[in-house]
This record gives C-alpha cells, sequence and structure tokens, in this order.
C-alpha cells in the first residue's frame, strides 16, 4: 500500500446549510414540528427561505462537515459531491475549500437546482431541518473521483445518499476502488428514519464491506431491531473492524472484536445547538485512527470535538480544533 494522498476523504449529499433562528410561532405558523426533519421540494424551500429571518450560509451536508472539522484538526481531507452550477453551487464550493478542504467535483450543467437544508434553531437549541435534496441525489459513478478514494487513508461514506440506484453503484465502486488499494472505508448510518429504509442493505454493507461504523443509539437499535442498547452492541460485535456508538450525554462505546471501551461526554458549558454533533464525533474519531492514536484516545477526541460544536451556532469551527488533539491524550473530565 502506498502513501496515502489524504487522511479521509468524504462521499455524500452535497447541500448548502441555511441556518437562522426561529421561534415555536415561528414553526407553528408554518406546520413545522419542531426538532423534526422533512424533505421538502423546491417551490417550498423558495417560499421558506424568503420567509425565514437572517441566516447564515455555508457549505454542509453530514460528509461535508466531518471533512470540515477534520481539516481544522490538522487532517488532509477532501470531500466528493454533487452541486449545481448555480449561486448556492458555487457558496458551497468556495466555503468548503476556504475550509481547508480538497473539492475537485464537476458542477452540474444540468438537471435540479444545488441542494439545500434549511435550518431553524429554536432557544432550546433545538434544530428542525427541512431538505431540498435537489442535485445532491444525482450523483452517481461518473462523479465519482476513483483516483482521489484510492489515495485516501479512509473513505467515509454517508448513510444519508444511500436511496438512488446510481448512488448506491457509486458507492459500491468506491468500497472497491478503495479496498483494492488497501484502504479503509468507513460508513455513517446518518439517522433512523434512513436505517429503516434501507436496513437489509445496510446490515449486509456493514458485515461484508465496511471497516469502521458510525451511529448514534437510536440508528444502531433501527439496523438490528432491538430495543436495547447492549443487544444492539452484541450484534454489531464482529461484523465490522471497529464500531464506535454515540450515546450523546452518555458518551460513547467503541467495539472492535474483544476489545470494547466506554468513553464519557465531554463537558460543556452550555448546548446552544445540537447540529454537527455526530459529524465533529466521527470527524474526531477519523483523526486519531489515521494517526494511530489509540481507540480510546480516538473516542475521546471525537467527544471533544462533538462538545465544541454544540456549544455554538451553525455546524462551523468557531475557532481551530487543533488544539483539542493534544487534549485527548489525556482522560475526559467530568
Amino acid at each position: 500500500m502506498t502513501e496515502s494522498a489524504v487522511d479521509v476523504v468524504g462521499i455524500g449529499n452535497a447541500i448548502v446549510d441555511v441556518i437562522a433562528n426561529a421561534d415555536d410561532a415561528f414553526l407553528a405558523r408554518q406546520g413545522l414540528d419542531k426538532g423534526a426533519m422533512r424533505l421538502i421540494d423546491q417551490p417550498t424551500a423558495e417560499r421558506l427561505y424568503g420567509e425565514m429571518g437572517p441566516g447564515l450560509e455555508c457549505s454542509g451536508g453530514s460528509a461535508a462537515n466531518s471533512m470540515v472539522a477534520l481539516a481544522s484538526l490538522g487532517a488532509r481531507s477532501a470531500y466528493i459531491g454533487k452541486v449545481k452550477d448555480d449561486e448556492l453551487g458555487r457558496i458551497f464550493a468556495h466555503d468548503i475549500r476556504a475550509s481547508g478542504v480538497m473539492f475537485e467535483s464537476r458542477f452540474a450543467a444540468h438537471g435540479a437546482a444545488t441542494a439545500r437544508c434549511l435550518i431553524l434553531v429554536t432557544p432550546d437549541a433545538q434544530r428542525t431541518m427541512n431538505t431540498f435534496l435537489g442535485a445532491s441525489t444525482d450523483f452517481g459513478p461518473g462523479d465519482l473521483d476513483a483516483g482521489l478514494v484510492g489515495k485516501a487513508s479512509v473513505t467515509y461514506l454517508e448513510g444519508y445518499l444511500w436511496d438512488k440506484p446510481a448512488a448506491k453503484d457509486a458507492f459500491r465502486q468506491a468500497l472497491q476502488h478503495a479496498h483494492k488499494q488497501g484502504r479503509k472505508v468507513a460508513l455513517s448510518l446518518s439517522d433512523a428514519f434512513c436505517v429503516d429504509r434501507h436496513r437489509a442493505e445496510f446490515r449486509a454493507l456493514v458485515e461484508h464491506d465496511i471497516d469502521i461504523l458510525f451511529a448514534n443509539e437510536a440508528e444502531i437499535r433501527s439496523l438490528y431491531q432491538v430495543d436495547d442498547f447492549d443487544r444492539a452492541l452484541q450484534h454489531v460485535r464482529g461484523h465490522c473492524e471497529v464500531a464506535a456508538l454515540t450515546r450523546s450525554e452518555k458518551g460513547s462505546v467503541v467495539v472492535r472484536g474483544e476489545e470494547i471501551h466506554v468513553v464519557d461526554a465531554a463537558p460543556v458549558k452550555r448546548v446552544v445547538d445540537t447540529t454537527g454533533a455526530g459529524d465533529f464525533y466521527a470527524a474526531g474519531f477519523l483523526y486519531g485512527l489515521t494517526h494511530k492514536f489509540d481507540l480510546a484516545r480516538c473516542a475521546r477526541l471525537g467527544a471533544l470535538a462533538a462538545a465544541k460544536v454544540i456549544g455554538h451556532f451553525g455546524a462551523r469551527p468557531e475557532t481551530a480544533l487543533k488544539p483539542l488533539v493534544e487534549v485527548s491524550a489525556k482522560p475526559l473530565k467530568r
């Protein structure tokens, strides 16, 4: 295996996040369920965007958030995703490159507009997401940079993208390219509803193709259709090389064969916005893994990164995350 050109390349739905404050009354007027995520069409996206308050616009999507956090930690990260040659597509490309992430995907000349996620954050830190997936869901084998995948230590796949046949074909090709070069492949289950749609396929991927799995408690219980976290943990043991399972304020559990680590959540003074918590955990964990940290330290760095992002507004680092790498060498303090 040759030396990697990048530490991690992420593949996922390329989405422009528009994040704004809102109160419960605004959600009620719009008929929105607080804390939920719904898919919307382009006319609805344009109407809601016009009625929202002032917002922060930045490149988004789960895997993109992780790649930006990795760059802030000091890793070499890259991203592959589909955007259209329109205003939001250009915002996406400029923003993610300015964050230190390699992004060389071609703009689509035709088809749906660039995806956007309109995120309304209420004073209790709940996020209500309205997502128009647009061009991102047209991702297919022709959009895959196989050479980049073959040069990355880890290819990180976003479960949200596993919907259309073309995207599935692209994922399978990415798996083949990565493993042919002796690289690792990671998968985020993304959302329990996503698992519900693709349970059988996700199980097969985890058991036969994926090296590193990221899931929260709801997602891993959904994957194995059990009500108890410990039962889900026993199911996933041995199905992939490493499983990193997050449990919000309970911290995370990491398992590799007979090896198991229970790691506390990192302290945070005040939870402001939970957007990106799982994405940043994955970033910290993958930084540690690609820099040969032991699994417990990987999980500590993931916890520290997650604590940083939920302590402020939006899914982007307010300050560089790199100092957390040194902090992660020590046990977390409650």
